[in-house]
């Protein structure tokens, strides 16, 4: 198996300013094509510390990916780093320009044109990869067989490179073995119980089938990965080890191929025609965010309402004061009364409600930080839940509870 190292340069990723989301899509698309990447690197724009990270990453794999550090200044460290690396010259690029040239005239933004033009100075030895959504280009260089792909840092920039020009070379230059990959998903089975429970399974497995544990919340996401030159064969030695393992933990796993809770969801409700709604308090609308985000969701989700204030609950979801008065707004009761006003005020087969206190501070009626209750109404039929999360911040709790939500209303639906 081929094997890559990534290399992210930018001041701006150590300090936590920008997050960087290049990694996890470059290491998603090399592993598509059968290529592990086996390290990445975040280093600040210094030209010893790149020149340094790049002999350690060539020492390591077969070839490697930098994402940032390419801006249009004379001193563009990076740039200078790869020359002594790669025992090179700069030089201006006439392709390079002109390319650069029509890309800024069709955004009626020639005027830049001058303050751009050192993106088209380039290695000598590079071949080069034209940008189509940005100014920086891509530089491909080769040593002793071994690939180097320099990428801009912009992540709107880096996705069609890789895709439709680096992914492609690779496949071209390189002979790569499959890498298949399926996903077990288990909930309400704690990871080190479940570790020992399919232990002897998991030691069984073929060399060429690798197994993660992937905790998801309270879910466990089992991920086997086979790696092989026939796709066909791999395909089915994974489905022989998922049809063994199905007994020991049958009535634990919600599905054996997808991956993300809201397309499990969406694939339930479109096999059994039903339709959702969702009425959402402390979650703040990430529900109906992360149901609207798998393609297709109007044929199912009719609707979602974010009733933030209690006078909301009351008016629109037609929650009785009389319970906000007697149990408070964060209440089993009053997740109840919202859910079913939902189902009323959507018409649907299924909804859910939430309500809690997300922090930083208490709730108005009190409650503690990270109290929360939701109901899922299937039906006549509903189920309350309450849980705790004082441990975890405002934007993860909102996170983790609409996870948490959807995957129990997966496994109220499974039980049906």
């Amino acid at each position: 198996m081929k094997t890559a190292v990534l290399i992210t340069i930018g001041d701006e990723i150590l300090s936590g300013n920008t997050v960087d989301t290049n990694s996890n899509f470059i290491a998603t698309q090399l592993k598509e094509i059968g290529v592990k990447v086996l390290r990445i690197f975040t280093i600040p724009d210094e030209e010893s510390t790149i020149i340094t990270t790049l002999g350690r990453a060539f020492e390591m794999a077969d070839m490697v990916i930098t994402t940032g550090g390419l801006g249009p200044t004379k001193d563009d460290i990076t740039k200078k780093a790869y020359a002594e690396f790669f025992e090179d010259e700069l030089v201006f690029s006439e392709k390079v320009y002109d390319h650069l040239r029509a890309y800024l005239e069709k955004r009626n933004r020639l005027w830049i044109l001058e303050h751009n033009k050192e993106q088209a100075v380039v290695l000598s030895k590079a071949e080069i990869f034209l940008n189509y959504f940005g100014t920086a280009p891509c530089m491909v260089l080769e040593k002793n067989g071994q690939y180097c792909f320099s990428l801009p840092g912009v992540p709107y920039e880096v996705k069609p490179l890789v895709k439709d020009q680096i992914v492609p070379f690779l496949k071209e230059k390189w002979v790569l073995d499959h890498l298949v990959t399926r996903i077990v998903s288990v909930v309400d089975f704690p990871e080190s119980v479940l570790s020992d429970t399919i232990e002897g399974w998991e030691l069984a497995l073929p060399k060429h089938i690798s197994l993660s544990y992937l905790p998801v919340g309270n879910r466990v996401k089992l991920r086997l990965t086979a790696s092989g030159n026939s796709q066909e064969t791999l395909d089915q030695d994974l489905e022989i080890e998922i049809q063994k393992l199905i007994p020991m933990i049958g009535g634990h796993i919600i599905a054996t191929h997808e991956d993300k809770i809201e397309k499990i969801l969406a694939e339930l409700l479109i096999e059994r025609k039903l339709t959702l709604s969702v009425s959402e308090s402390c979650t703040g609308g990430q529900l109906s965010h992360l149901i609207t985000s798998i393609a297709g969701s109007s044929h199912y989700f009719c609707g979602g309402i974010v009733t933030y204030a209690a006078e909301k609950k009351i008016d629109v979801l037609k929650v009785d004061p009389k319970t906000i008065e007697k149990f408070t707004v964060v209440s089993e009761e009053v997740a109840s009364e919202m859910a079913k006003g939902c189902q009323e005020l959507f018409k649907t087969d299924i909804s859910v409600s939430t309500t809690g206190v997300a922090g930083p501070g208490k709730g108005e009626d009190g409650k503690d930080i990270g109290t929360v209750f939701y109901t899922i109404r299937i039906g006549e039929e509903e189920t309350t839940y309450k849980l705790f999360l004082p441990h975890l911040e405002r934007i993860d709790f909102m996170s983790f509870v609409s996870q948490k939500v959807l995957q129990d209303t997966v496994s109220l639906l499974i039980k049906k």
